[in-house]
């Protein structure tokens, strides 16, 4: 998944503040492509949200 979809997803969640919980490392796992862009696997993505579902 790119940013921009997991930001259309997670919806009211601006770009800075998902760099910010990468930063602190309470974003989903992602990694860089040759280009440099950010990439995560679906499956992780889910597990993500899975685990704050969890935490809530």
């Amino acid at each position: 998944m790119t940013v921009k979809e997991i930001l259309d997803e997670l919806k009211s969640v601006s770009r800075r503040t998902f760099y910010r919980w990468r930063e602190l490392g309470q974003a989903p796992e992602a990694f860089k492509l040759p280009n440099g862009e950010l990439r995560v696997w679906r499956s992780d993505f889910d597990a993500w949200l899975r685990g704050l579902e969890k935490a809530a």
